[in-house]
């Protein structure tokens, strides 16, 4: 950063050229930021540029899908909205089970650009967003270092944070996610709640309640931050830095952010009623009653208040804890819930939720992944931590517990790399910052010593010959100095340019590729576009009843009710267990009990994800094996996963697989007909396997449709009056192919068309999408 003029007064060439260093530091600093803001915007655009404008993965579908209702229908009647496409036959209120903060915010940038009448498309807002909140999240960290350090370390953790990988992976085109916007929620309130704490002033408190509230309306992630903040103050107390400055800001932020939070609906009353609130309301009971010790001690300065002070704050603290624990025990207050045990034992839900388990974004982080979301910033960061520590003040203290809590979480579960991330950057920010300061620093030149008759003289006092000195002279390794200094530049602007090289390689290859848009690369590097997920939703839009209900692992429900506008039985919210259990004792279950659970269930078809043809990994077959464990958590008597398995215990679909395998019904509807693909043929890519059984008929279901490349498969299931009715010959029967389908279903589909309008609606909703 620019140093202050040394000038003397009566120079006027220094003065007219230093006089406005405050402007040139102001005009570096927002160009730094806004070229940060440009370039995290551009490097996240990679999505759209191969592809096309389109959400990517799962919950953002089911976001876009929301935010469309509340633009269209009003944000009141979003709140009380009965989604009855979602669940079947429980449904969804979808007002009181979201975080609508990510919604809101859309849906304000589309009320703002229309009353200014520049017409864009609720889709491109939710597509773009993320990127463009990307900048405001550098901001929020650039304020956030400079609260904590300095300015240039400041500028350092904008402009890291800006392209990091690890935060870039939850923020790219396309990604509607709420972590989009929770990031730059996060940093923000933190900043706020430093700058409420040094200043003690209730405005500041206040803007950090209103951002907390903020925060809360966007992710569930707000958990985080009302643990964090008071646990800050907590270590605060105990390191006996009690002030007036954090009585003030913790008291109101707590109270109006309290407040504030009740008032999501989907939060309700669960900051007083769980235990995951418990620690904010207890520090806050702490802090009174250590609060109301000074007030006395201020009234009596004399006499043992040390000791009464230490023994009150024992006594108020083991009084709150009981008071906690005997609540929970009576049912008062909810105890942790499993997604937070599971944070702590990281076996917990592998045993007792399954579900959880089962997802790949919670399963324990690899070393490697942190280099790869985080490259130098993961060496660089500790040294940041060590300074903030050496040169500890309130704030500080602050940043060593982000710090070490959020590395900590980080480590058990891959999705919260992101909560790791910003602190980082901001410690990473500080190193490189002191880094660069130490290298640009001048060499202080020696002060040539003034010779006196005495220092002259050969002899001392006492007539002896005085030992010889070395007389100051100009340092003999200046210029080695200079080549140092210069080197060690060299190889810091190399160390970032290699470091952004790496950010935009892998948000361009690793977090840039649609799930529902897939690419394969010849040898010659020409790309293919597979496109079988919007080919098959599609199907369904236009080739089936409008209240068709369709049966599918949870994976796919928001995709096939936001794409295919059709009715799911479960889909990725999980909040039911037990139906997410029946669905997944119909795939484990042989062809006839799968039936009778699927016309208890009044399904009309069955999705399911084959990548045995072109060789994805993340088909159903690869995820089969959980939705045996979570069946048998429910159905114990019925669903066994050791069935599953060979008497070696490997899990097989070759010919040695186990008999209930090859028997169960999301085997048969993988492999159904899969005796062409493949070299040779029937060949398993994915598995580098031949199916264990084939040239199986199937009984109770029908193939309705495959994608071109095989990889989703739609069957339709029979009624039961069905079956009575005499079968046609293969060679005679209309089999849907890979690549079309036959005149005579396209003649029987315009009919169908005709004759039932809803269709013609459903068809138009897809060309919305």
């Amino acid at each position: 950063m620019p140093q202050t003029s040394t000038a003397k007064p009566g120079d006027g060439h220094s003065k007219g050229l230093f006089q406005n260093t405050a402007g040139f530091s102001t005009l570096i600093t927002v160009t730094v930021l806004s070229l940060a803001w440009l370039a995290g915007f551009a490097s996240r655009l990679f999505a759209v540029i191969r592809f096309e404008s389109i959400i990517h993965e799962f919950d953002p579908w089911f976001n876009y899908r929301s935010t469309a209702y509340m633009v269209q229908h009003g944000f009141y009647n979003f709140l009380n909205w009965f989604d009855e496409r979602a669940w079947y036959p429980l449904g969804r209120i979808v007002g009181g089970t979201v975080y609508p903060g990510l919604m809101i915010t859309s849906g304000t940038i589309h009320w703002i650009l229309h009353a200014l009448n520049i017409p864009i498309h609720i889709r491109d807002i939710c597509v773009f967003l993320a990127p463009v909140f990307s900048g405001l999240t550098a901001i929020a960290t650039y304020l956030l270092t400079s609260e904590l350090w300095s300015r240039g370390a400041g500028l350092f953790a904008a402009c890291f944070i800006a392209i990091v990988p690890g935060y870039s992976s939850r923020s790219v085109a396309g990604s509607y996610d709420n972590e989009g916007i929770a990031i730059f929620a996060l940093q923000f309130t933190y900043y706020l709640w430093l700058k409420s704490l040094k200043n003690g002033s209730v405005f500041w408190s206040i803007c950090t309640a209103l951002s907390y509230f903020y925060m809360v309306s966007a992710w569930g992630g707000y958990v985080f931050i009302i643990n964090l903040i008071p646990l800050h103050v907590f270590l605060l107390l105990i390191m006996g830095r009690f002030s007036q400055r954090l009585f003030v800001s913790y008291s109101v932020f707590y109270i109006v952010g309290l407040l504030l939070s009740m008032q999501i609906p989907f939060v309700g009353f669960q900051p007083i009623r769980t235990s995951e609130h418990m620690a904010a309301s207890g520090v806050f009971a702490l802090l009174m009653a250590i609060g109301a010790l000074k007030y006395l001690h201020s009234l009596n300065p004399k006499g043992q208040w040390k000791q009464l002070l230490i023994l009150g704050g024992l006594i108020a603290a083991g009084t709150v804890f009981l008071a906690v624990v005997l609540l929970t025990y009576m049912g008062v207050i909810a105890p942790w819930s499993g997604r937070f045990y599971s944070l702590w034992d990281t076996t917990y839900a592998k045993i007792h939720i399954p579900i959880i388990a089962s997802v790949s974004e919670h399963q324990p982080t690899t070393w490697s992944s942190f280099f790869f979301d985080l490259h130098v910033l993961v060496c660089t960061f500790p040294v940041g931590l060590w300074y903030c520590i050496k040169n500890v003040n309130d704030e500080r203290v602050f940043v060593a517990l982000y710090a070490l809590s959020a590395v900590y979480f980080a480590g058990v579960m891959v999705r919260l790399m992101l909560t790791l991330t910003p602190v980082v950057c901001v410690l990473a920010g500080i190193a490189f910052s002191i880094l660069l300061d130490l290298v640009l620093k001048e060499d202080e030149i020696p002060v040539p010593q003034v010779e006196t008759e005495e220092s002259k003289s050969l002899y001392d006092k006492a007539g002896k010959l005085k030992k010889r000195t070395h007389e100051p002279t100009q340092p003999l390794d200046a210029g080695l100095g200079m080549n140092v200094r210069s080197v060690t530049l060299i190889l810091f602007m190399i160390l970032l340019m290699l470091f952004c090289v790496h950010c935009t390689w892998a948000t361009s290859n690793a977090y840039s590729s649609p799930s529902i848009v897939l690419a394969s690369y010849g040898n010659d590097g020409s790309r293919k576009i597979l496109d079988d997920f919007r080919e098959a939703y599609g199907w369904l839009s236009q080739n089936t009843a409008e209240d068709a209900r369709v049966m599918s692992w949870w994976d796919y429900g928001y995709q096939i009710a936001g794409m295919g506008n059709r009715t799911t039985l479960v889909d990725n919210n999980t909040w039911n267990n037990s139906h997410i259990a029946l669905v997944g004792k119909a795939m484990a279950s042989n062809e006839t009990a799968a039936y009778e659970i699927m016309t208890m269930l009044d399904v009309d078809y069955v999705l399911v994800i084959f990548g045995g043809a072109i060789g994805y990994s993340g088909d159903d077959i690869n995820k089969f094996i959980w939705m045996v464990r979570i069946a048998e958590g429910e159905h114990p008597k019925d669903i066994h996963e050791a069935d599953y398995f060979t008497e070696r215990g490997e899990y097989r679909v070759d010919s040695e697989a186990s008999k209930t395998m090859l028997n169960c019904l999301m085997y048969k509807l993988s492999y159904y007909r899969y005796d062409s693909g493949g070299s040779p043929p029937g060949y398993d890519r994915t598995r580098g396997a031949l199916p264990g059984n084939r040239g199986f008929k199937l009984t109770y279901l029908e193939e309705a449709y495959t994608t071109e490349h095989w990889l989703v498969r739609i069957y339709r299931v029979k009624k039961p009056d069905e079956f009575n009715r005499p079968r046609l010959p293969l060679s005679k029967r209309t089999v849907p192919t890979s690549n079309s389908i036959s005149k005579k279903t396209s003649k029987r589909r315009k009919g169908m068309m005709k004759n039932k309008p809803s269709i013609v609606k459903g068809k138009k909703a897809v060309k919305l999408e």
